[in-house]
């Protein structure tokens, strides 16, 4: 019976799936991720390719024709030689055909009496010429035969067993092999890494403006002030990073807007408050304005944490800032409030921020532990490329659903960490909005301890 269940393994097994599951294990393990490593291969392998092709096809068709037909005319020398000897009476030394072979042949031959061929050599592994030249002689002479190609000598010894005689046949290498075949692979070879070289040049040239670009995009995701970037490189290159220098504009212009709306709206509604307080106090002490009292109080306390909010968003140069100084304080500060706080840094103490935006990042993570939870623990990490911070407390917790509606401005839990009179709803807002201006973000989980753990993660 087949089922759907049955057909989707079947599919899950077809060739195409096999080939992209390849597929995506060499670009993740294989492939370089990079832009200049990825541009250098697309240059490179296409012209290794190319020169494997043409040394193959070179190395079948031009360099063993040329071996072939090398060996072939010295085959027929030979063959000449040993029809002359077999043909025509010669003197008891030979010298006479000695001479011919050796001027008009430019061939070295010895003669040898009741001479026997040495034991069959080991052929080797690979050579063009020792297959070649075997089967010329097979072909043209058909004689039992003897001969020697290996080493690096200029010679190549040849013999052929006569009915009664052997003869001896030295002739040079270059008369029987396409010698200077090796020129041609160094002038490819060599050729082909001068002009990689320059590639890699020019590659390197265009590949720097598209790094700025990447360094410029996330100095500005960590908050930083960015002075010395301008567009280069191709047109492309330098539209990129005109466009990134008017996003960023519009998004600083924007910035500075809310911020100074914000402060604006907190400056006149701070002024009313004064007047409301001046005039609660010109009353004296009724009971019935008890009430309007604790509001204008919260109005007050509402307004501070628009403050607060407004001045995370202002903008602040970037500086050194010492985790230990901050978190002694924070130390310092639950003991006098009877509670206990633990911490340990890992890496390096000293970190790159706006030190007065993160140092209310890290003070708002822990006040709002020590008003819920009696022990905090802090674990600090600053590795080569991150900065992690985790607060862990053994307080109530916050339900999962709302972990998430916690960062919205003045969202106040009913229960788990409710929140008292002094709060606001602003904190973990302001936090959460520190960490992302630093390129980071805040997240909220459980914690070991029993309460709960935020994380704080920036790049480093």
């Amino acid at each position: 019976m087949v089922t759907f269940d049955s057909i989707r393994r079947d599919q899950d097994h077809t060739p195409s799936n096999g080939l992209r599951w390849l597929s995506r294990w060499m670009r993740r393990y294989i492939l370089p991720t990079g832009l200049y490593a990825r541009s250098l291969l697309i240059f490179i392998l296409p012209m290794i390719i190319l020169q494997a092709v043409v040394t193959v096809v070179f190395m079948e068709r031009h360099w063993q024709m040329v071996t072939q037909r090398l060996s072939m005319a010295t085959t027929r020398d030979i063959a000449a030689i040993i029809t002359i000897i077999q043909t025509y009476p010669q003197d008891a030394d030979y010298s006479a055909i000695t001479q011919i072979a050796r001027q008009k042949l430019d061939l070295s031959i010895s003669i040898e009496p009741g001479g026997e061929l040495p034991p069959p050599r080991e052929k080797p592994f690979f050579s063009i010429l020792d297959g070649i030249l075997s089967d010329e002689i097979k072909e043209q002479i058909n004689l039992p035969f003897w001969i020697d190609t290996v080493g690096n000598s200029s010679l190549v010894e040849i013999r052929i067993k006569l009915p009664d005689k052997v003869l001896r046949v030295f002739a040079k290498r270059s008369q029987t092999y396409a010698s200077n075949t090796h020129i041609f692979i160094l002038w490819m070879v060599g050729t082909s890494l001068v002009l990689i070289g320059i590639a890699v040049l020019f590659l390197r040239g265009q590949i720097r403006p598209i790094l700025a670009l990447a360094q410029a995009a996330e100095s500005f995701g960590k908050g930083q002030r960015l002075e010395n970037y301008s567009p280069r490189g191709a047109d492309e290159i330098r539209r990129a990073g005109l466009a990134f220098i008017l996003m960023r504009e519009r998004i600083e212009r924007q910035i500075e807007q809310r911020t100074a709306m914000l402060s604006g709206v907190s400056h006149d509604l701070r002024t009313v408050l004064t007047r409301f307080k001046l005039q609660l106090a010109l009353v004296g002490e009724n009971p019935d304005l008890v009430g309007l009292s604790e509001d204008v109080e919260d109005m007050q306390s509402m307004l501070e944490g628009y403050m607060a909010f407004a001045r995370g968003e202002a903008e602040e140069d970037v500086g050194q800032f010492k985790l230990s100084d901050i978190l002694e304080k924070i130390r310092q500060d639950f003991t006098l409030h009877d509670k206990s706080m633990s911490f340990s840094i890992e890496g390096d103490d000293e970190i790159s921020v706006r030190p007065n935006a993160f140092n209310r990042l890290v003070t708002n993570l822990a006040t709002n532990a020590r008003r819920y939870a009696n022990s905090l623990r802090v674990e600090a990490r600053h590795s080569a490329k991150w900065l992690t911070i985790i607060f862990d407390d053994d307080g109530p917790g916050i339900p999962v659903a709302a972990r998430d509606d916690v960062f919205k401005p003045f969202f106040r839990l009913d229960s788990a960490r409710n929140l008292d009179k002094s709060g606001t709803g602003l904190g973990l807002a302001i936090a959460r909005d520190i960490a992302r201006s630093h390129g980071g973000n805040v997240t909220l989980g459980d914690s070991p301890l029993g309460g709960l753990r935020a994380t704080i993660r920036i790049p480093a």
